[in-house]
Order: C-alpha cells, then structure tokens, then sequence
C-alpha cells in the first residue's frame, strides 16, 4: 500500500512530464498482453544506463496511484513513460549520491520492507478465509433473523404554529391538493417545491413524533397537526411497503471486507499469544498475568 509520500511523488512526476513536454519520442505501439510475451521485453526508450519496456509500461499504467487511468490512451501513455523516465533518472542520481547508504534511508527502507512483508503475508492468509463458503454462511447467519424494515412515503407541510397547522387541515380536508398547499405554505425549504414529498423512509430516519404519525396513517390519510424541535407538521402518507432483504450479491463486498478483517485479527491475536510480550518500561506490578484467561 502506497504511502502518502509515496502516492504524491508519482503524480507529481508525471505531472512534471506533462509540464515540461519531456515525452520520449517513439511510434505509437498497440497495447500488448500476456499472451505476447516478446512484445512485452521491446524496449521502446532508453537513456545512459536505463530502458524502458512495454512490459514496464503495461507494470506502471495498472498502478492507480499514478492517477493516469482518467488519460485518454494516447495521454495515458506517454504520462506513464514520462513517469518511468523520471524515475529511472532519479533512481541514478540517488545511487550516485550514495543515498542508500545513509542510515535513515536504510531505516526506513527496513521499515517499507517489512510493511510489504506484512501486507503479503496477511494477503495470503486472509484469503484462505474470505472463501465463497464462509461468505454464504455469513450472509445466512446474518439474515436468517432480519425481518424486513417497513417503509413509508410521505409529503408533509411544515409551519410555525399549532393554528397554522389546523387552518392547513381544514384546506386539505375540503379537497385542496396537498402538493399545492405545500407549495403556498411550508416552511420547508427542502421539499416544498416539490409539494411537502420526502420519498421513502424507514421509522428511524425521522424524528420520533413525526415518524410515530407518519407511520400511523393508512394511504392518502393525513394526519392532524404534528408538533417537533422544528414546528408544526401535517402530514399524508402516500405509500407503505417491506424494505426486502438485501441480496447475497447486495452484500458480498461488506462481507468480504468483515471476513478479511475478522482473519487479520484472529492471526494477529493468535501471533501475540506466542510472542512473550514484555513490557519493559512500566513496573512489573503493571505488567498483564501471564495465563490471562481465554474468551470463546
């Protein structure tokens, strides 16, 4: 995983390239594949101790932290190689500075060293658990006890005062449109232009009194005045119906994500366990008991 540091160094160089013009002037080549692995090694620029190969190219232009997938193909690939350009360079001059040689370099490449050892190695065992067999026994787990969420739609008329709300509901029910009265006097600036409509919400996405009233009313019913923290409402409800269940496809990647996470976890809890951890700036009277006792 790119660092910070690391992600605004490449855009910066490709940046630079398309700036300074400083693409290397080459045919256009049609883009290779796998299946053509000569094509791949055809050095396609070079400069004093470096080339530059398809297969470098191809590499490079499947990294989204360079930010060029947005290029149009021709732009996209002459940003790339400029970047390559760029970095071929740099990478010499650093040497030649003897830059790896320096003792905070060499820190920091163990520590970017070991961060791609860990990043590989919980890869690889993660995926022995994110498998299509435990997803499914997830999502089964996991709905077998969900009960679909009830919905309604509703319109609602928004006003300062208790006799503002009751004159509201002496217009509606002589037969007045509601989306026209709403459009004339709701306070709501949010949906009174489209006649008091809120769409479709379940019970928890509104404010206690206004949600009890709403999801009281039977179709085309409107409600009496309606007091919350923002005035006084009336309402009709248009519709009700069940929230379905989301599908296993719905949720495959949160299941996924929660299974990758869960393994990392259980492996890291399970490689401390075996570690003897010591800390050795606190107190031994601070320090954790030894056989601390296990949860299931």
């Amino acid at each position: 995983m790119s660092s910070f540091v690391s992600t605004t160094l490449r855009t910066g160089l490709i940046a630079a390239g398309l700036a300074l013009g400083t693409a290397v002037s080459i045919p256009a080549v049609a883009q290779t594949t796998a299946a053509a692995p000569a094509a791949n090694s055809t050095v396609v620029a070079r400069g004093t101790g470096f080339t530059i190969t398809e297969k470098d190219i191809a590499t490079a232009a499947e990294n989204p932290a360079l930010g060029a997938s947005n290029l149009p193909e021709e732009q996209r690939r002459e940003a790339v190689i400029d970047y390559l350009v760029n970095m071929k360079i740099l990478g010499q001059a650093a040497e030649a500075a003897k830059i790896d040689a320096d003792p905070d370099f060499v820190s920091k490449l163990a520590e970017a060293r070991q961060q791609l050892l860990i990043e590989a190695f919980l890869d690889k065992e993660t995926q022995k658990a994110v498998t299509a067999e435990a997803a499914r026994k997830l999502y089964d787990e996991t709905t077998k006890e969900m009960k679909p969420e009830q919905e309604v739609r509703a319109r609602h008329i928004l006003v300062e005062t208790e006799e503002q709300a009751k004159a509201i509901v002496a217009r509606l029910k002589k037969g007045e449109d509601f989306a026209k009265v709403a459009a004339e006097t709701s306070k709501d600036p949010g949906s009174k232009e489209t006649g008091g409509e809120l769409g479709f919400f379940t019970k928890d996405r509104m404010v206690a009194p206004f949600a009890e009233a709403a999801f009281k009313l039977e179709p085309n019913q409107i409600s009496e005045p309606v007091q919350t923290q923002f005035g006084w409402h009336v309402i009709q409800t248009e519709e009700k119906r069940s929230q379905p269940i989301p599908s296993f496809d719905d949720l495959k990647p949160q299941i996924e994500t929660f299974l990758s996470r869960q393994a990392q976890q259980q492996i890291l809890t399970s490689l401390r366990e075996k570690a003897n951890v010591e800390r050795l700036d606190k107190p031994a009277t601070d320090k954790a008991p030894a056989e601390a006792p296990k949860t299931k």
